[in-house]
């Protein structure tokens, strides 16, 4: 059950960077590595809507 939210989330995220213009897989590699050190009050810049990369 736990891993089909996980898949779901996952899912989530690559059509809602598909629906805001960014290629999945390089939205996904930048967010998750730059995840780790962002702080807590810049997490909403990662979010597809928001998201540009660096």
């Amino acid at each position: 059950l736990r891993s089909g939210k996980r898949a779901a989330a996952i899912m989530s995220l690559i059509q809602s960077a598909r629906l805001n213009g960014h290629d999945p897989y390089a939205y996904l590699k930048d967010v998750l590595t730059r995840l780790p050190t962002q702080r807590a009050s810049e997490i909403a810049a990662l979010l597809p809507h928001r998201w540009q990369r660096v």
